[in-house]
């Protein structure tokens, strides 16, 4: 028989403390973290596992990490008995990982027994982890080119830094003392989660805390089933595409046959494209992170983001293809462009289920810039990474614009902090006018930004949504498709949508992101 809290009340306390300390694991890994990445664009995510390393409650950070994150939990105990003071890793994307530049670290709390009650983890996008071009987002065909592939390792053993470790993490790096600072500043936020996690055990009892925790859970199933229930019964199919791979011309194909039946729902992804010679490939927690996000979304409740959610829900993802890929396929830009592709098709075939519920296409793409080189005014190399908004879709309401939307949930690098760290110049940012769908509501607008380059660099450019906008809903118009151009001596060179380019000094990269799609 599942747990029952003792009261409502106590249910609600110990949701609020829960959650309070993975955003708390937050706070701490941006104040101490050394990349712009992580401290200015909250490119991280933190969460609270019970004993068996399910997800109790996530804090308010990213969907594509806090759904994938689980796996990597439990490859990390699969691998380890972890004891206090110890800090494991793991990056690896056929290990419950994403993309590479994503490390997740992992701490069991102990609470006056021998064994964990529980465990915290976070998750944090690091700007460079080594690979073919700086930024760690390459134009890959295998993932051996993307950089340091860590299956789970111990970091920190009894509260020392595992010196063979780090050392050869920070020797295939571009930028060793931020990942150094990086890495580190998510160990202390691990351990502020451990900290508070034993005062509630401290000031309520063991049992008590792992019955509510058990509870939380229970709950958040009770309530997706209800939401289920409210759905009708049926086969909701939809495609969608990713304009290519970055590798070959053709759209990539993705489809997903949502099956309701009662207070149960499966989704399909049979008849997507095999995985792609590209980087575009995703994992099987990527397309858990997505199928979790969207049902989430349709639940009007405040419910606990946690193991819960899943349990109805079952997910068919083929092996070897491209929501469920195999060694060894390249996957820097599954996680960020394929993840939102997916929540595309997803949101696409529940709209013909609940129609009034599900909004248009937002600008579908993260947009991911990163680019490097050598700093000669501060004499250091430089590696940057960061991924920027664009239009969402709209729905009883206008879209908004110039927001992040779905997968990802980071802010964007203030141009005072970008500047002061980078030999950049910001030339422009502003909202792209009228790129919106229209209809009786109009998708929100994107963003242009312009970026001059004060050195020569390497870029690197993943982003979609290039050849076709995002699609309008109830008869509304699709959203204007983005356009990625460099700008040398005054003239304009059309990129493609994923590229790899040396923009010299002096040249501008102009980035013009995708509205949202029209709804009715």
């Amino acid at each position: 028989m599942r747990n029952k809290p003792s009261t409502h009340g106590d249910l609600e306390v110990f949701r609020n403390l829960f959650v309070s300390i993975a955003e708390e694991m937050g706070a701490v890994l941006r104040r101490t973290a050394f990349s712009a990445n992580i401290k200015e664009r909250r490119d991280y995510s933190c969460a609270v596992y019970d004993a068996a390393g399910q997800t109790i409650a996530m804090g308010d950070h990213m969907p594509v990490h806090l759904g994938a994150m689980p796996l990597s939990v439990q490859h990390i105990l699969a691998e380890f008995e972890l004891t206090p003071g110890d800090v494991a890793i793991v990056n690896d994307p056929f290990r419950g990982g994403t993309h590479l530049p994503d490390i997740t670290a992992v701490s069991a709390v102990f609470a006056g027994g021998k064994k964990p009650a529980f465990f915290v983890a976070n998750r944090a996008h690091h700007a460079d982890v080594g690979g073919m071009s700086p930024g760690s987002m390459p134009m890959a065909r295998e993932i051996y080119q993307e950089g340091l592939r860590i299956p789970p390792v111990m970091l920190i053993r009894g509260g020392k830094v595992q010196t063979d470790v780090m050392n050869l993490v920070l020797a295939n790096v571009r930028t060793p003392d931020e990942r150094r600072g990086d890495l580190l500043a998510q160990t202390m936020a691990n351990r502020r989660g451990e900290e508070r996690l034993r005062e509630i055990v401290s000031r309520y009892g063991a049992a008590r805390t792992r019955k509510n925790a058990a509870a939380l859970v229970d709950y958040s199933e009770r309530v997706t089933r209800e939401m289920l229930r409210g759905i009708p019964d049926g086969e909701y199919r939809f495609q969608d595409f990713l304009d290519n791979d970055g590798i070959g011309g053709e759209p990539v194909p993705i489809v997903v046959c949502i099956r309701i039946k009662g207070d149960r729902a499966e989704v399909d992804f049979t008849g997507s494209s095999p995985q792609v010679a590209g980087c575009v490939n995703a994992n099987y927690a990527i397309a858990v992170a997505a199928a979790m996000y969207c049902f989430r979304c349709l639940i009007p409740a405040d419910v606990p983001y946690n193991a819960g959610l899943l349990r109805p829900i079952r997910i068919i993802a083929p092996e070897r293809s491209i929501v469920n890929a195999g060694l060894p396929a390249a996957m820097a830009a599954g996680n960020v462009e394929t993840s939102q592709r997916i929540t595309d098709v997803i949101l696409g075939a529940l709209a013909q289920a609940v129609p009034d519920r599900i909004p248009a296409a937002s600008s579908g793409t993260m947009n991911n810039i990163s680019f490097g080189g050598w700093d000669t005014l501060r004499n250091r190399p430089f590696s940057y990474y960061e991924t920027i908004a664009g239009g969402m879709g709209a729905s009883a309401r206008d879209g908004r614009s110039a927001i992040h939307t779905h997968m990802t949930n980071s802010w964007n690098t203030p141009v005072e902090a970008f500047e002061h760290d980078y030999p950049v110049q910001v030339r422009s940012y502003r909202i792209r006018t009228g790129s919106g769908g229209q209809g009786k509501h109009s998708g929100g607008d994107g963003i242009v930004r312009e970026l001059r380059f004060l050195e020569e660099a390497d870029v690197t450019i993943l982003s979609d949504r290039r050849d076709r906008g995002p699609y309008g809903l109830a008869g509304g118009k699709a959203g204007s498709p983005g356009v990625n151009e460099l700008v040398e001596k005054g003239k304009p060179r059309k990129l493609p949508a994923k590229t790899r380019v040396t923009a010299p000094r002096d040249s501008v990269l102009r980035i013009s992101t995708p509205g949202g799609g029209g709804f009715g």
